[in-house]
């Protein structure tokens, strides 16, 4: 080999382990004394004593306090595990899932539970909820994974067609009950745009479909297991940035979270954020940017979690208090599940509103590359609004 090609072959190498990356996007600077990212965030519990100090979890700590380190992923596995532990009807299938999959939520689940069970499906989404469908139909808790939640077009049909209303067009004489479908959604840091979207408003106009989405590990256990023995089809997204990033003590014992209900994060009186999924971290971010330019603000900060039937009342009553909405989501502006919230708010809470409700999203484009990081309602977005509504 000649030295001009070696020279050519070491010089492509070290442009192309500089450009080597994580998993997830590097934790960003911090930015006016704030430490972005995960893994600084105060919402996570990292404790046991924090872990169990949730009411919606004090029945566990009465019966068996024991936690245990998981990331995200590791969340998700474990209550699939307790679903097919618990549910001879449950089976849990989908592209690649009997070795693991590609981002590991199933890991160790066929291997357990036998591939009967557990077992891998062809290339096709639409066939994936068809057969999903099918099963649920007869009886079968049927857990399926859609590999990536840009790849659900195809199974919309089958989802929004027949899962949905499956139940009204019989008399309720037959249902699809038993129906979850898992989809790993939301941006990644380098997915671009078949890799990063948030689907969810497409799904949430459709009577019939529950939507959630978790922030957290010790959410995803306890949300999924609830929408897996939901008598209601479910879409569980499940934001794949969080899947290593996001580490909590999480119990051990066999939980559940409420469907449907909103989790109030921090209590304050000035203005409402409210948020669901990944984005919960940057608004944590922009709350705490807002109080610390702004001294004395006080924000309420709720995590959705159930995305539809979303938690009318909880958001209303905290914006009854505040006067003042902001509300933020990756999904592209243009009716998104901000702009579902903001006319409902109308509604309800017209003449205690002290300034125009304020939505930060993502841009109505198709999800970029190289420009995600314009694309994001980061925290600097996210602080403008809050600071545009309060000096209204």
């Amino acid at each position: 080999m000649s030295i001009i090609s070696k020279v050519a072959r070491r010089s492509i190498s070290i442009r192309v382990s500089q450009q080597k990356r994580g998993y997830a996007a590097g934790t960003a600077q911090p930015q006016d004394g704030i430490q972005q990212g995960v893994a600084y965030s105060h919402l996570l519990k990292r404790g046991p004593e924090d872990a169990l100090r949730n009411p919606e979890l004090a029945h566990i700590s009465a019966v068996n306090g024991e936690t245990t380190k998981m990331n995200l992923f590791q969340a998700v596995n474990d209550a699939m595990s307790i679903a097919l532990a618990t549910d001879d009807n449950a089976v849990v299938f989908g592209e690649d899932v009997s070795f693991g999959g590609v981002f590991r939520a199933t890991t160790g689940l066929a291997e357990k539970f036998g591939k009967d069970r557990v077992f891998n499906t062809p290339l096709t989404e639409q066939g994936i909820a068809g057969f999903a469908i099918g099963m649920a139909a007869v009886g079968h808790t049927a857990i399926a994974e859609i590999q990536f939640a840009d790849y659900i077009f195809p199974a919309f049909d089958q989802l929004v067609n027949e899962a949905a209303k499956y139940r009204y067009r019989s008399g309720n004489q037959f249902n699809v009950g038993g129906l979850t479908v898992r989809a790993p959604c939301s941006a990644v840091g380098h997915g671009g745009h078949y890799h990063s979207q948030s689907p969810e408003a497409f799904f949430a106009h459709c009577p019939g479909l529950k939507i959630v989405s978790p922030r957290s590990p010790i959410q995803a256990k306890g949300l999924l297991l609830a929408s897996i023995r939901d008598r209601n089809p479910v879409i569980f997204f499940e934001p794949k940035n969080l899947y290593r990033a996001a580490v909590e003590e999480v119990p051990v014992a066999d939980y559940e979270l409420p469907l449907g209900k909103a989790e109030v994060l921090k209590k304050g009186s000035d203005v409402t954020i409210v948020g669901y999924g990944a984005q919960m971290y940057t608004l944590e971010n922009a709350i705490q940017l807002a109080e610390k330019k702004m001294p004395g603000l006080s924000c309420e900060l709720i995590d959705l979690r159930t995305i539809v039937p979303w938690d009318v009342d909880t958001v209303v009553e905290s914006v009854n208090k505040t006067g003042r909405l902001v509300i933020a989501h990756e999904a592209p502006k243009s009716s998104g599940m901000g702009a579902e919230i903001a006319s409902t708010i109308m509604e309800r809470c017209f003449l205690r509103l002290e300034a125009p409700i304020q939505r930060v999203c993502g841009w109505d484009t198709p999800f970029p590359l190289i420009f995600e990081k314009f694309y994001m309602p980061s925290m600097i977005r996210c602080f403008d609004a809050i600071k545009t509504s309060v000096n209204y």
